[in-house]
């Protein structure tokens, strides 16, 4: 049964839920989950975990992700993207210097408000489910942090790509709207490509249309999503069956900090924290 992660590269159009479909009619296995959304209109690295390597999902959303967006000033929309309906347009004065001032202004941590168009639930309800029926609640302002953003170029007047690197649950639509709103003509999303998710970049990225024709030849190993982390090989049969058993493990000496642990055979067994010489698995990888 295939096991491992693709870095599929997202087409437009599709929702990720889409492409997970996709791969799991592809590869004939029920268990795919992706490493963080991607808007239908957004293209680019969206990871697939596919069989065991599931279990790995909840490590990759954490990461921060980089983004190549279009930002379109003097316009504003209720999805604060160009698929929206129009709220209104704006003159355009600011001059490149101008953006480039302002974007140094949403660099750092900052609070953001998530947009009415968006999967963030209030009282138990998406907030586009109410969006669609042409509501809008008040939402309370989420702590993010834009790591990286800079003017990649201006590629009309009043359009510009920019390239922003920042932690999860930052909405780059809304940031879009905001540094809008800051230069006082509105701006709204018209283009949006992620260069970058749980530590892959677009170079490990492959299209559906690959996938089908070579499969699971495809999948990158799960233990590269924690290339990060050191190697520790268990030396022992006792140390891997107590590992196996889900029993945490002494080896004394053992700097603290997250392990990748490995059998006797090289099988990536586990990730694992070690703590004053004890190894505890966060989260199993091995077959049953």
């Amino acid at each position: 049964m295939p096991n491992g992660i693709v870095i599929i590269d997202k087409p437009a159009g599709w929702t990720s839920m889409d492409v997970c479909a996709k791969v799991r009619g592809l590869l004939k296995e029920r268990r795919v989950g992706h490493g963080g959304t991607l808007d239908p209109m957004a293209t680019g690295v969206l990871p697939v975990f596919v069989g065991r390597a599931t279990r790995a999902v909840e490590f990759s959303e954490n990461a921060p992700k980089e983004y190549v967006a279009g930002l379109r000033l003097g316009l504003v929309t209720d999805t604060q993207d160009t698929t929206g309906r129009v709220l209104s347009t704006h003159p355009v004065t600011a001059s490149r210097e101008e953006v480039e001032a302002v974007l140094r202004r949403f660099t750092g941590p900052q609070e953001q408000i998530p947009p009415m168009y968006s999967a963030v639930k209030i009282g138990g309800k998406r907030l586009y489910d109410l969006a669609r029926k042409g509501q809008e609640v008040e939402r309370r302002p989420r702590p993010i942090t834009i790591f990286h953003l800079e003017l990649l170029e201006q590629a009309d007047q009043g359009d510009y790509l920019l390239r922003c690197r920042c932690s999860k649950g930052t909405y780059i639509r809304t940031l879009c709207h905001d540094i809008g709103q800051a230069l006082g003509c509105g701006g709204a999303m018209y283009s949006l490509r992620r260069t970058m998710a749980a530590g892959f970049g677009e170079d490990r990225c492959v299209t559906l249309e690959d996938l089908a024709q070579e499969g699971e030849g495809l999948l990158l190993p799960t233990d590269s999503l924690f290339s990060a982390h050191p190697i520790l090989l268990l030396k022992s049969r006792q140390s891997e069956q107590r590992v196996r058993c889900g029993n945490p493990i002494t080896l004394p000496g053992t700097p603290d900090g997250t392990y990748r642990i490995y059998g006797q055979n090289r099988e990536f067994l586990c990730l694992s924290q070690a703590r004053g010489g004890t190894l505890t698995s966060l989260k199993n990888f091995f077959g049953g």
